[in-house]
Protein backbone atom coordinates (compact mmCIF):
# COMPACT_ATOMS: atom_id res chain seq x y z
CA UNK A 1 0.00 0.00 0.00
CA UNK A 2 2.95 2.32 0.63
CA UNK A 3 3.60 4.90 -2.06
CA UNK A 4 7.04 6.05 -0.93
CA UNK A 5 10.21 5.16 -2.78
CA UNK A 6 12.55 3.45 -0.33
CA UNK A 7 14.16 0.65 -2.27
CA UNK A 8 13.86 -2.77 -0.68
CA UNK A 9 16.50 -3.55 1.91
CA UNK A 10 15.87 -7.28 1.48
CA UNK A 11 16.04 -9.41 -1.59
CA UNK A 12 12.34 -10.36 -1.44
CA UNK A 13 11.17 -6.79 -2.06
CA UNK A 14 9.87 -6.26 1.49
CA UNK A 15 10.28 -2.92 3.26
CA UNK A 16 11.14 -3.03 7.00
CA UNK A 17 7.59 -2.31 8.21
CA UNK A 18 5.68 -4.06 5.44
CA UNK A 19 2.63 -5.73 6.95
CA UNK A 20 2.37 -3.20 9.81
CA UNK A 21 -0.83 -1.16 9.85
CA UNK A 22 -0.87 2.30 11.43
CA UNK A 23 -4.00 4.31 12.15
CA UNK A 24 -3.17 8.00 12.41
CA UNK A 25 -5.47 10.55 14.02
CA UNK A 26 -3.08 13.34 13.14
CA UNK A 27 -3.43 17.09 12.84
CA UNK A 28 -0.80 19.66 11.88
CA UNK A 29 2.76 18.26 12.27
CA UNK A 30 3.86 16.06 15.18
CA UNK A 31 1.76 12.91 14.68
CA UNK A 32 1.53 13.24 10.87
CA UNK A 33 5.32 13.58 10.52
CA UNK A 34 5.80 10.44 12.62
CA UNK A 35 3.23 8.65 10.48
CA UNK A 36 5.12 9.67 7.37
CA UNK A 37 8.32 8.06 8.65
CA UNK A 38 6.45 4.80 9.29
CA UNK A 39 4.89 5.01 5.82
CA UNK A 40 8.33 5.55 4.28
CA UNK A 41 9.45 2.36 6.02
CA UNK A 42 6.64 0.39 4.41
CA UNK A 43 3.80 0.56 6.93
CA UNK A 44 0.24 0.93 5.67
CA UNK A 45 -0.60 4.28 7.27
CA UNK A 46 -4.31 5.11 7.26
CA UNK A 47 -4.92 8.75 8.04
CA UNK A 48 -8.31 9.23 9.71
CA UNK A 49 -9.61 12.72 8.98
CA UNK A 50 -12.76 14.57 10.02
CA UNK A 51 -15.16 15.62 7.26
CA UNK A 52 -13.35 18.93 6.82
CA UNK A 53 -9.94 17.24 6.81
CA UNK A 54 -6.70 17.69 8.72
CA UNK A 55 -6.48 21.40 9.55
CA UNK A 56 -2.98 21.39 8.02
CA UNK A 57 -4.50 21.00 4.55
CA UNK A 58 -5.44 24.68 4.47
CA UNK A 59 -3.18 26.39 6.98
CA UNK A 60 -2.02 29.52 5.17
CA UNK A 61 -3.31 28.10 1.89
CA UNK A 62 -6.46 28.43 -0.18
CA UNK A 63 -5.59 27.02 -3.62
CA UNK A 64 -6.58 23.42 -2.82
CA UNK A 65 -6.57 20.99 0.12
CA UNK A 66 -2.84 20.18 0.00
CA UNK A 67 -1.15 23.24 1.44
CA UNK A 68 2.54 23.42 2.46
CA UNK A 69 2.12 21.97 5.96
CA UNK A 70 0.06 19.03 4.74
CA UNK A 71 2.33 18.41 1.74
CA UNK A 72 5.41 18.25 3.95
CA UNK A 73 4.23 15.47 6.28
CA UNK A 74 1.60 13.26 4.63
CA UNK A 75 3.04 11.45 1.64
CA UNK A 76 2.52 7.73 1.28
CA UNK A 77 -0.67 7.55 3.37
CA UNK A 78 -4.28 6.61 2.69
CA UNK A 79 -6.99 9.07 3.71
CA UNK A 80 -10.26 7.96 5.29
CA UNK A 81 -12.96 10.42 6.31
CA UNK A 82 -14.67 9.50 9.59
CA UNK A 83 -16.79 11.67 11.87
CA UNK A 84 -16.02 10.59 15.43
CA UNK A 85 -19.15 12.41 16.60
CA UNK A 86 -21.28 9.92 14.66
CA UNK A 87 -22.11 6.63 16.40
CA UNK A 88 -21.85 4.51 13.26
CA UNK A 89 -18.57 6.14 12.25
CA UNK A 90 -17.24 5.54 15.75
CA UNK A 91 -18.09 1.85 15.41
CA UNK A 92 -16.24 1.81 12.10
CA UNK A 93 -13.27 3.47 13.77
CA UNK A 94 -13.11 0.73 16.40
CA UNK A 95 -13.17 -1.91 13.68
CA UNK A 96 -10.38 -0.08 11.91
CA UNK A 97 -8.28 0.04 15.09
CA UNK A 98 -8.96 -3.67 15.62
CA UNK A 99 -7.09 -4.31 12.38
CA UNK A 100 -4.11 -2.16 13.38
CA UNK A 101 -0.73 -2.58 15.00
CA UNK A 102 -0.14 1.10 15.85
CA UNK A 103 -2.34 4.09 16.62
CA UNK A 104 -0.92 7.63 16.49
CA UNK A 105 -2.75 10.70 17.73
CA UNK A 106 -2.15 14.32 18.68
CA UNK A 107 -5.79 15.36 19.13
CA UNK A 108 -6.88 18.07 21.53
CA UNK A 109 -6.47 17.06 25.19
CA UNK A 110 -9.22 14.65 26.21
CA UNK A 111 -10.76 14.35 22.74
CA UNK A 112 -9.82 10.71 22.19
CA UNK A 113 -10.85 9.76 25.71
CA UNK A 114 -14.30 11.29 25.22
CA UNK A 115 -14.75 9.04 22.20
CA UNK A 116 -13.67 5.97 24.15
CA UNK A 117 -10.45 5.84 22.11
CA UNK A 118 -7.92 6.86 24.75
CA UNK A 119 -4.70 4.89 25.07
CA UNK A 120 -5.72 3.10 28.26
CA UNK A 121 -9.05 1.97 26.81
CA UNK A 122 -7.50 0.76 23.56
CA UNK A 123 -4.67 -1.11 25.29
CA UNK A 124 -7.11 -2.73 27.70
CA UNK A 125 -9.09 -4.09 24.77
CA UNK A 126 -6.10 -4.95 22.58
CA UNK A 127 -2.94 -5.43 24.68
CA UNK A 128 -0.76 -5.94 21.60
CA UNK A 129 -1.56 -2.47 20.28
CA UNK A 130 1.11 0.26 20.27
CA UNK A 131 -0.46 3.65 20.98
CA UNK A 132 1.62 6.78 20.42
CA UNK A 133 0.35 10.15 21.64
CA UNK A 134 1.66 13.72 21.49
CA UNK A 135 0.49 16.40 23.90
CA UNK A 136 1.60 19.94 24.54
CA UNK A 137 2.37 19.75 28.24
CA UNK A 138 2.09 16.09 29.27
CA UNK A 139 -0.67 13.56 29.72
CA UNK A 140 -1.09 14.21 33.45
CA UNK A 141 -0.75 17.17 35.79
CA UNK A 142 -1.93 20.75 35.65
CA UNK A 143 -0.79 21.29 32.07
CA UNK A 144 -2.43 18.20 30.62
CA UNK A 145 -5.57 20.05 29.52
CA UNK A 146 -3.72 22.93 27.89
CA UNK A 147 -3.70 23.09 24.10
CA UNK A 148 -0.09 22.96 22.99
CA UNK A 149 1.51 24.45 19.89
CA UNK A 150 5.17 24.54 18.97
CA UNK A 151 5.61 28.20 19.89
CA UNK A 152 4.31 27.68 23.43
CA UNK A 153 6.85 24.91 23.99
CA UNK A 154 9.63 27.08 22.57
CA UNK A 155 8.64 29.85 24.98
CA UNK A 156 8.17 27.82 28.15
CA UNK A 157 11.13 25.48 27.71
CA UNK A 158 13.59 28.38 27.69
CA UNK A 159 14.41 27.91 24.01
CA UNK A 160 13.28 31.40 23.03
CA UNK A 161 15.26 32.92 25.89
CA UNK A 162 18.45 31.72 24.17
CA UNK A 163 17.49 32.68 20.63
CA UNK A 164 18.15 36.21 19.37
CA UNK A 165 20.58 39.05 19.87
CA UNK A 166 21.78 39.81 23.38
CA UNK A 167 20.14 43.25 23.37
CA UNK A 168 17.04 42.20 21.43
CA UNK A 169 13.82 40.36 22.16
CA UNK A 170 13.64 36.58 22.58
CA UNK A 171 12.97 34.93 19.23
CA UNK A 172 11.42 31.66 18.17
CA UNK A 173 13.24 29.36 15.78
CA UNK A 174 12.02 30.22 12.29
CA UNK A 175 10.05 27.00 11.75
CA UNK A 176 8.12 24.53 13.91
CA UNK A 177 11.27 22.87 15.21
CA UNK A 178 9.70 21.40 18.38
CA UNK A 179 6.89 19.78 16.42
CA UNK A 180 9.44 18.17 14.11
CA UNK A 181 11.59 16.98 17.01
CA UNK A 182 8.48 15.62 18.73
CA UNK A 183 7.70 13.59 15.60
CA UNK A 184 11.14 12.01 15.68
CA UNK A 185 10.81 11.30 19.41
CA UNK A 186 7.42 9.69 18.84
CA UNK A 187 8.80 7.59 16.00
CA UNK A 188 11.66 6.36 18.17
CA UNK A 189 9.31 5.39 20.98
CA UNK A 190 6.90 3.62 18.65
CA UNK A 191 9.72 1.70 16.97
CA UNK A 192 11.01 0.59 20.38
CA UNK A 193 7.51 -0.53 21.38
CA UNK A 194 7.10 -2.40 18.08
CA UNK A 195 10.39 -4.17 18.63
CA UNK A 196 9.21 -5.35 22.07
CA UNK A 197 5.89 -6.38 20.54
CA UNK A 198 7.59 -8.51 17.90
CA UNK A 199 9.64 -10.21 20.64
CA UNK A 200 7.04 -10.66 23.39
CA UNK A 201 3.66 -9.84 21.87
CA UNK A 202 3.17 -7.01 24.33
CA UNK A 203 2.17 -3.62 22.97
CA UNK A 204 2.91 -0.30 24.59
CA UNK A 205 1.82 3.26 25.25
CA UNK A 206 4.25 5.93 24.04
CA UNK A 207 3.71 9.46 25.34
CA UNK A 208 5.58 12.51 24.07
CA UNK A 209 5.04 16.12 25.07
CA UNK A 210 6.27 19.17 23.22
CA UNK A 211 7.56 20.73 26.44
CA UNK A 212 9.67 17.66 27.28
CA UNK A 213 11.06 17.46 23.75
CA UNK A 214 12.04 21.14 23.73
CA UNK A 215 13.62 20.93 27.19
CA UNK A 216 15.61 17.78 26.42
CA UNK A 217 16.92 19.31 23.21
CA UNK A 218 18.68 21.91 25.35
CA UNK A 219 20.68 19.44 27.43
CA UNK A 220 23.87 21.37 26.68
CA UNK A 221 22.60 24.70 28.13
CA UNK A 222 21.16 22.79 31.08
CA UNK A 223 24.58 21.22 31.69
CA UNK A 224 26.19 24.67 31.60
CA UNK A 225 23.63 25.93 34.10
CA UNK A 226 24.12 22.91 36.36
CA UNK A 227 27.91 23.26 36.34
CA UNK A 228 28.22 27.04 36.66
CA UNK A 229 25.00 28.13 38.36
CA UNK A 230 24.69 30.89 35.77
CA UNK A 231 21.56 31.15 33.65
CA UNK A 232 22.55 31.02 29.95
CA UNK A 233 21.64 34.14 27.99
CA UNK A 234 21.13 35.12 24.38
CA UNK A 235 24.30 35.82 22.44
CA UNK A 236 23.12 36.16 18.85
CA UNK A 237 24.88 33.86 16.44
CA UNK A 238 28.01 33.55 18.56
CA UNK A 239 28.40 31.11 21.41
CA UNK A 240 28.74 32.92 24.75
CA UNK A 241 31.92 31.13 25.88
CA UNK A 242 33.56 30.42 22.50
CA UNK A 243 34.96 32.61 19.70
CA UNK A 244 34.80 32.42 16.84
CA UNK A 245 32.01 29.90 17.35
CA UNK A 246 29.11 30.08 14.89
CA UNK A 247 29.92 33.76 14.39
CA UNK A 248 28.62 35.54 11.30
CA UNK A 249 31.31 37.03 9.07
CA UNK A 250 30.76 39.14 5.94
CA UNK A 251 32.23 38.28 2.55
CA UNK A 252 32.23 40.24 -0.72
CA UNK A 253 28.80 38.91 -1.70
CA UNK A 254 27.20 37.45 1.39
CA UNK A 255 27.86 35.95 4.80
CA UNK A 256 29.46 32.85 6.25
CA UNK A 257 29.54 31.30 9.70
CA UNK A 258 32.92 30.30 11.08
CA UNK A 259 33.80 28.04 13.99
CA UNK A 260 37.47 28.04 15.00
CA UNK A 261 37.47 28.55 18.75
CA UNK A 262 40.20 26.03 19.55
CA UNK A 263 43.53 27.86 19.54
CA UNK A 264 45.12 25.59 16.92
CA UNK A 265 42.10 26.01 14.66
CA UNK A 266 42.23 29.78 15.07
CA UNK A 267 45.87 29.74 13.92
CA UNK A 268 44.79 27.84 10.79
CA UNK A 269 42.05 30.40 10.15
CA UNK A 270 44.46 33.34 10.46
CA UNK A 271 46.99 31.76 8.14
CA UNK A 272 44.32 30.89 5.55
CA UNK A 273 43.11 34.51 5.34
CA UNK A 274 46.70 35.84 5.29
CA UNK A 275 46.42 37.48 8.71
CA UNK A 276 48.82 35.42 10.86
CA UNK A 277 49.28 38.50 13.04
CA UNK A 278 45.79 38.01 14.48
CA UNK A 279 46.76 34.71 16.12
CA UNK A 280 49.47 36.42 18.19
CA UNK A 281 47.51 39.59 18.93
CA UNK A 282 46.91 39.61 22.73
CA UNK A 283 43.24 40.40 22.08
CA UNK A 284 42.79 37.20 20.10
CA UNK A 285 45.55 34.72 20.97
CA UNK A 286 43.42 32.76 23.46
CA UNK A 287 39.74 31.83 23.42
CA UNK A 288 38.89 33.84 26.55
CA UNK A 289 40.47 36.94 25.01
CA UNK A 290 38.60 36.40 21.76
CA UNK A 291 35.32 36.13 23.64
CA UNK A 292 36.07 39.38 25.49
CA UNK A 293 36.97 41.14 22.23
CA UNK A 294 34.42 39.50 19.92
CA UNK A 295 33.31 42.69 18.06
CA UNK A 296 36.92 43.55 17.17
CA UNK A 297 37.55 39.95 16.16
CA UNK A 298 34.56 39.83 13.81
CA UNK A 299 35.53 43.18 12.31
CA UNK A 300 39.06 41.91 11.61
CA UNK A 301 37.84 38.66 10.07
CA UNK A 302 35.24 40.47 7.94
CA UNK A 303 37.90 42.88 6.71
CA UNK A 304 40.18 40.03 5.67
CA UNK A 305 37.39 38.16 3.90
CA UNK A 306 35.80 41.18 2.24
CA UNK A 307 37.78 40.61 -0.95
CA UNK A 308 36.57 37.01 -1.27
CA UNK A 309 33.22 35.80 -2.51
CA UNK A 310 31.31 33.45 -0.23
CA UNK A 311 32.25 30.49 -2.42
CA UNK A 312 35.94 31.48 -2.37
CA UNK A 313 35.93 31.97 1.39
CA UNK A 314 34.31 28.58 1.97
CA UNK A 315 36.78 26.85 -0.33
CA UNK A 316 39.75 28.58 1.30
CA UNK A 317 38.76 27.82 4.88
CA UNK A 318 37.66 24.27 4.10
CA UNK A 319 41.05 23.57 2.56
CA UNK A 320 42.64 24.89 5.75
CA UNK A 321 40.56 22.52 7.88
CA UNK A 322 38.39 25.26 9.37
CA UNK A 323 34.66 24.69 9.94
CA UNK A 324 32.75 27.11 7.71
CA UNK A 325 29.29 27.35 6.20
CA UNK A 326 27.70 29.75 3.74
CA UNK A 327 24.40 31.33 4.76
CA UNK A 328 21.97 30.25 2.05
CA UNK A 329 18.34 30.74 1.20
CA UNK A 330 16.23 27.80 0.08
CA UNK A 331 16.47 29.01 -3.51
CA UNK A 332 20.27 28.72 -3.36
CA UNK A 333 20.71 25.33 -1.73
CA UNK A 334 20.23 23.01 -4.69
CA UNK A 335 22.82 24.86 -6.76
CA UNK A 336 25.29 25.12 -3.88
CA UNK A 337 24.99 21.50 -2.74
CA UNK A 338 23.81 19.77 -5.88
CA UNK A 339 25.62 16.52 -5.14
CA UNK A 340 24.91 16.25 -1.43
CA UNK A 341 21.20 17.02 -1.56
CA UNK A 342 20.23 15.55 -4.91
CA UNK A 343 19.49 12.16 -3.34
CA UNK A 344 17.57 13.72 -0.45
CA UNK A 345 14.86 15.32 -2.56
CA UNK A 346 12.11 13.44 -4.35
CA UNK A 347 8.94 14.21 -6.26
CA UNK A 348 5.83 14.33 -4.08
CA UNK A 349 2.71 14.16 -6.24
CA UNK A 350 -0.39 16.13 -5.26
CA UNK A 351 -3.91 14.90 -6.08
CA UNK A 352 -4.06 17.66 -8.69
CA UNK A 353 -1.05 16.24 -10.52
CA UNK A 354 1.64 18.71 -9.42
CA UNK A 355 5.07 17.31 -8.52
CA UNK A 356 6.63 19.02 -5.49
CA UNK A 357 10.38 18.67 -4.96
CA UNK A 358 10.59 17.98 -1.22
CA UNK A 359 13.21 16.45 1.09
CA UNK A 360 12.83 12.81 2.09
CA UNK A 361 14.12 11.05 5.19
CA UNK A 362 17.58 12.18 6.36
CA UNK A 363 18.79 8.62 7.02
CA UNK A 364 19.82 5.91 4.60
CA UNK A 365 19.18 2.22 5.21
CA UNK A 366 21.61 -0.13 3.46
CA UNK A 367 22.38 2.65 1.01
CA UNK A 368 18.75 3.39 0.21
CA UNK A 369 16.78 6.52 1.07
CA UNK A 370 13.05 7.14 1.43
CA UNK A 371 11.91 10.11 -0.63
CA UNK A 372 9.06 11.04 -2.92
CA UNK A 373 5.58 9.55 -3.01
CA UNK A 374 2.01 10.80 -3.28
CA UNK A 375 -0.32 12.87 -1.12
CA UNK A 376 -3.83 11.56 -0.50
CA UNK A 377 -6.88 13.57 -1.48
CA UNK A 378 -9.28 14.01 1.42
CA UNK A 379 -11.20 10.75 1.86
CA UNK A 380 -9.75 9.21 -1.30
CA UNK A 381 -9.39 5.78 0.29
CA UNK A 382 -12.50 5.65 2.47
CA UNK A 383 -14.39 3.09 0.39
CA UNK A 384 -11.27 0.99 -0.18
CA UNK A 385 -10.40 0.79 3.51
CA UNK A 386 -13.97 0.10 4.59
CA UNK A 387 -14.08 -2.86 2.24
CA UNK A 388 -10.88 -4.19 3.76
CA UNK A 389 -12.20 -4.07 7.33
CA UNK A 390 -15.70 -5.32 6.57
CA UNK A 391 -16.43 -7.99 9.16
CA UNK A 392 -13.30 -7.19 11.17
CA UNK A 393 -15.42 -6.48 14.21
CA UNK A 394 -15.65 -3.81 16.86
CA UNK A 395 -13.02 -3.48 19.58
CA UNK A 396 -15.70 -2.98 22.19
CA UNK A 397 -17.25 -6.28 21.20
CA UNK A 398 -13.95 -8.15 20.92
CA UNK A 399 -11.99 -7.66 24.15
CA UNK A 400 -9.78 -10.65 23.39
CA UNK A 401 -8.19 -8.99 20.39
Amino acid sequence: MNTGSLTSVRGDGALPLQGVRVIEFGQFIAAPAAGQVLADLGADVIKVEPPNGDAARRVGWTADDCGPMFSAYNRGKRSVVIDLRNAEDLKTTRALIASADVVLQNARPGAMERCGLGAAALRALKPSLVVGSVSGFGATGDGSTRPGFDVAAQAESGMMSLNGEATGDPLRVGFAVVDVMAAHALTSGVMAALLRRFVSGEGGTVEVSLIDVATEAMAYPWAEYALTGKVPVRAGNGQPSLAPGADLVKTADGRIVVSAYMDEHFVRLCEAIHRPDLSVDPRFSKNAARVANRPALIEALSGALSTMTTAQACACLTQAGVVVGSVLGLDQIAARHEVSVSGLFGAVLTPGGAALRLPGQPWMLDGNRASGGALPALGAHTAEVLREIAGAGDLSASPAL
